[in-house]
This record gives C-alpha cells, structure tokens and sequence, in this order.
C-alpha cells in the first residue's frame, strides 16, 4: 500500500479557516521545520473554569482589517516550553481547535504566541500535517488556489 494516496499536497504558504475561532481566510505559512502550529495572539491572560484551566487571548481575524480585534477564549490543552525562531524558550499556551483546508476538516493543537515580528499570523507545523499533506516548497497555495 502506498501511504501517499490519501494525502494531499500543499505549497509554502495555503489559505486555511479556524472556524471555532471565527477566522476565514487566514495566509498560512507551511512550517516543516517546526513541531507544532502557532497562532498569533495579543493579551493572553489565563483564567479557571469549572475547575478547569482555559486561556482567553485578543486576535486579529481579518488579516486584511488589522485594526479589528476580537476576543476568544479556548481551553488549555498544555503547556510547554517552545524554542522560538529567535531560539529563545518561552512558555506557550497550547490550545486545540478545528482546521479547515479545501473542504478538509481536522483538529490541530496550536501554540498561542506573539509573532508580531513574523510575516505569517500562523504557522502550520508537522503535527498539523501527518497523515494529511505533503509540502512542494517550491509552490504555493497548490490546495487552496481555487477554494
């Protein structure tokens, strides 16, 4: 059996939704070298509910209308120490959520961060991919050109 028929394959960058979120639209830039996926986010503060602990974080969901920011809250799934791009350990939120890519629909773990400085709100990591894609560096937006 070959174990690429089932999967599909992106470019460096895809469009992708967050829909527990209320993100449409989002540049996703396609990450091998990192593990898990990260999301931009303002004002983490975390908070219990039920005895439970969650995280309520401000985001941009229009990438188009900086200026607009909404509220969302999510709850923790873990916490881990995360080397960033500029190599320094920092503590990161991790939060699970629904992906949408091509009418494709999974759950992905997501780091909360603050990637203020980098070009993409999100980055898409090798967790997020197993199983379901293939990346050609070379090209871009090979899934969702035509969503």
């Amino acid at each position: 059996m070959n174990t690429l028929d089932n999967k599909h394959i992106v470019g460096s960058l895809e469009l992708c939704d967050l829909p527990e979120l209320s993100i449409t639209d989002l540049n996703v830039r396609v990450d091998t070298g990192a593990t898990t996926s990260s999301l931009h986010v303002d004002n983490i503060e975390d908070f219990e509910r039920d005895g439970e602990p969650w995280v309520s974080f401000d985001i941009h969901p229009d990438i188009h209308q900086v200026s607009k920011i909404v509220r969302r809250e999510a709850k923790i799934e873990d916490v881990r120490k995360v080397k960033s791009s500029t190599a320094t350990r920092e503590k990161r939120y991790v939060i699970t959520t629904t992906i949408v890519m091509a009418k494709m629909s999974w759950s992905i773990q997501l780091t909360l961060t603050d990637r203020s400085e980098m070009n993409y709100l999100m980055l898409l990591g090798r967790e997020a991919m197993q199983g379901r894609l293939i990346v050609d560096p070379e090209h871009e937006y090979l899934l969702t050109k035509n969503q």
